[in-house]
């Protein structure tokens, strides 16, 4: 009999993996109990089980298995977890307020079984929790980590909606997160506003990488912002693209303003177009036309802005 592999999304959001269904009939919303990577857990079929075929690739490791639905029993552990959860989080946000640590307490995830807590928190400096995982151990009678974790995975956990009005992707159905660069934006025409472009989580929106191929594909060989070309009526810069529509708003040199097709742009007199020398750079090339007002050498804003964006690397403790 072929192996039937069936999507479930764990209990914490975002993470949906391919498990075994075995014989099981299951169907879209089904409440299963599971094999993680952290004991036994409950999880909701979000695809039906699918013949696999002899295309997929050879995995790493075996599938786990969907044991079965779950049962009262198992339901009535699930709140008694959550309960457990909350009275950990109160406890632990109290302890931490005593003691005078830095850290902000973000969510807490305690095992199936009970054998174990996680406590997830961010901070910006390292932390000692040692006292701190004392007292939780002593108060809950388990054993406690302390997982600390980066902005973009706090949204995460906490979930929450987006500027476009829909749950945050990395709440829904992101697994993984992407580096995203302002590049993108660049590439994308968007204004180069922070508040434009940046999540709840303070990033730069993940859903600016979704498109990249296809804008990538588009604005190949099309002139950009500030880019001096030749059209009908002759020499021009370029104010606006329209990668979709395929057409430029251009000012002419009479300081007339039209619109053209990308399609009738043609090479200048000398064989090729001039090159624009946008944003920051322009003002740096300025500062090196006059050197009385050169700027003191050190880092562009734009490298401090970059450094700014990088998400900050998550540390383990326990």
């Amino acid at each position: 009999m072929a192996k039937r592999i069936v999507k479930v999304k764990a209990r914490r959001v975002g993470q949906i993996y391919d498990y075994d269904a075995s014989d099981l009939e299951l169907k879209r919303g089904d409440r299963v109990l599971i094999e993680t990577d952290k004991g036994l857990g409950i999880g909701t079929v979000v695809l039906e089980p699918q013949a696999a075929t002899e295309e997929e690739p050879k995995r790493e490791k075996p599938l786990k298995k969907v044991l079965r639905r779950v049962n009262k029993d198992d339901l009535e552990r699930e709140v008694r977890n959550t309960e457990r959860e909350q009275e950990a989080l109160r406890y632990c946000q109290e302890r931490i307020r005593e003691m005078g640590l830095t850290m902000k307490l973000i969510q807490v995830e305690n095992f199936y079984d009970g054998s174990k807590m996680i406590f997830y928190f961010t901070a910006r400096d390292r932390v000692d929790f040692r006292g701190l995982v004392h007292q939780l151990a002593q108060r809950f009678h388990t054993r406690i980590e302390m997982q600390q974790i980066g902005v973009r995975d706090e949204a995460k956990l906490l979930g929450g909606v987006g500027m476009c009005g829909r749950i945050l992707c990395c709440q829904d159905f992101l697994s993984e997160f992407e580096p995203v660069s302002v590049r993108l934006a660049k590439e994308q025409d968007l204004p180069l506003n922070p508040q434009k472009l940046s999540g709840p989580c303070g990033r730069l929106l993940c859903c600016l990488s979704y498109e990249k191929e296809v804008y990538q594909e588009l604005v190949r060989g099309v002139p950009q912002i500030g880019e001096r070309v030749m059209v009908t009526q002759g020499r021009a810069e370029v104010l606006s693209r329209n990668i979709f529509g395929r057409r430029l708003k251009v000012r002419l040199e009479s300081g007339e303003e039209a619109e053209v097709a990308i399609a009738d742009i043609r090479p200048l007199s000398e064989g090729k177009r001039e090159a624009p020398v946008p944003g920051e750079e322009a003002v740096e090339a300025l500062e090196e036309k006059r050197p009385e007002r050169r700027k003191p050498e050190g880092r562009r804003p734009e490298e401090r802005r970059r450094e700014e964006k990088k998400p900050p690397e998550g540390n383990k403790g326990s």
